[in-house]
Formats: C-alpha cells, sequence, structure tokens
C-alpha cells in the first residue's frame, strides 16, 4: 500500500536517427544492425515459443548455438528473457512490462476503462485490468486509481504469481459460485484482493481486480465490491464479446 504517489514513466535515452543525406554506415555499424536484428529475432522467438530451448531459439532465426546464447544472454542480463532451471528460455519482466504498455491501447482496455472508473468511485479502493502472462503469472494492464489518501497504486505492467492469489484464481476459471474470489494478504501483507473474470465462450480474457487495505475491506464490505466487480467483468465480457460471453464460469 501507498500514499499517492507520482506517476512514473520509461526513460529511454534518445539519439538522432540518421539521416538519408548522412554518409553510408560503416562495417562496424553494420555488424551492429546485424547484431540487433538477430537480437530482436531471438526475443520475438522466445516470446511465441516460450518455454524454448537454445537450439530451438537458434534454428528459429538462423544462428549458430553459440552466437544464440551469446545474444540470449545479454537479453537475460537486461531482464527482456529469463532462464528456467531446466535451462529453457521465457520472456522476462521488460518484455511483460513494455507488452502492457502497448496494450495499454487494446480494444479490451479501452472497453474496461469505464468499469474500472465506475468501480473506483463506487468502492474507493484501487481497481485493475489483468489478463495471463507467463503460464505461472497474470500482468496488469491498466488501474483506476482508489479516492482514498492511502490506496494501492502503480501496478500497470507488473506482474504477479497466479498460485494463490484472487486474480490467478480469476484468470485459471477457479470461481465460486459467487463470482468473484477474494485472497487476503497474499502478495502483500494486509491488504484484500477481489477479482472477477472477464468470460467468454472461447475461456477467460481477462479479469478485474479491486486492492485496498484489510482493514477497510471486512466481510460485508468485500461482499459488496465483490458483486460489484463480479458485474462490471460481466458488462466487459457483453460488450467484447456480444454473441459469446458467459455469466457462468465453472470452477475447477
Amino acid at each position: 500500500m501507498t500514499r499517492p504517489a507520482r506517476s512514473t514513466a520509461i526513460r529511454t535515452a534518445g539519439h538522432p536517427l540518421p539521416s538519408a543525406d548522412r554518409a553510408p554506415v560503416s562495417a562496424a555499424g553494420a555488424a551492429g544492425t546485424r547484431s540487433v536484428e538477430r537480437a530482436l529475432g531471438l526475443l520475438a522467438h522466445v516470446c511465441e515459443s516460450a518455454p524454448t530451448s537454445l537450439s530451438a531459439c537458434a534454428k528459429a532465426v538462423g544462428l549458430s548455438p553459440t552466437t544464440a546464447l551469446r545474444l540470449l544472454r545479454t537479453l537475460e542480463v537486461l531482464d527482456f528473457v529469463s532462464r528456467d532451471e531446466g535451462g529453457d528460455f521465457h520472456p522476462g519482466s521488460l518484455s511483460f512490462r513494455f507488452g502492457a504498455l502497448a496494450l495499454g491501447r487494446n480494444q479490451m482496455v479501452k472497453v474496461a476503462e469505464p468499469a474500472l472508473q465506475r468501480l473506483s468511485a463506487q468502492c474507493g479502493e484501487s481497481a485493475y485490468l489483468a489478463i495471463a502472462g507467463r503460464p505461472d503469472e497474470a500482468v496488469y494492464i491498466a488501474m483506476a486509481e482508489g479516492t482514498f489518501s492511502i490506496r494501492h497504486a502503480g501496478w500497470v505492467g507488473r506482474t504477479v504469481p497466479v498460485a494463490g492469489t484472487a486474480i490467478g484464481a480469476a484468470l485459471q476459471g477457479r470461481t465460486p459460485e459467487c463470482g468473484y474470489v477474494v485472497v487476503r494478504s497474499k502478495v502483500e501483507d494486509d491488504v484484500t484482493a477481489i477479482a472477477a473474470p472477464i468470460a467468454w465462450m472461447g475461456g477467460i480474457a481477462g479479469a478485474l481486480n479491486v486492492v485496498g487495505p484489510s482493514y477497510r475491506l471486512d466481510p460485508e464490505r468485500t461482499r459488496d465490491v465483490g458483486v460489484a466487480v463480479a458485474v462490471e467483468a460481466r458488462t466487459i465480457a457483453r460488450t467484447l464479446f456480444p454473441t459469446h460471453h458467459t455469466n457462468e464460469v465453472t470452477s475447477r
């Protein structure tokens, strides 16, 4: 939990792009360009095919395993990729963060924004939209900050575990008959999360999550907030999938 925080932004050092009338790119510059292209090719393959092995990465972009490993290690140091205990590669946290920022412009976010604002105004707590990331993680892609002076803030682009969390249960369709999931003190101590799935006939497209301090979310208020979250999740599903939404999520 935090007090109102200053908004943060990812800043990158800008460099002027070469103009058409400048001198031809040097041999060193051409080699650097090839390295960038190869690294981006590897990153794209990891994001599309994870978990993926070194040999699969090398084959996908036409590199030797030695060269691929060198580039993948650089991406790993920068946290664009990660490697599990078995040696397979996965997208790293920065890939998910940049992806989440890009997803901030997608249709689901546009449809969800009014619902997030309504939840924030009605409940006073911060409301989030999340989608599935890696198999064991969920990633927040949009939010509306709560109206209390002390509120949850700043988690857009952040990943949280699926196991044991409210948002994870909602994304996996493990929702009780009431339509929402409540989990206390899982990711943060003394914080309660209430989540509901955005469900359609093809599965779970995303989930809404309201997060706030447990001292404000007693059982009665949690029930009221949970109903509101479930209603807004169904509203988003009806808007996104007018002929394919479902009000029922089968528990597993």
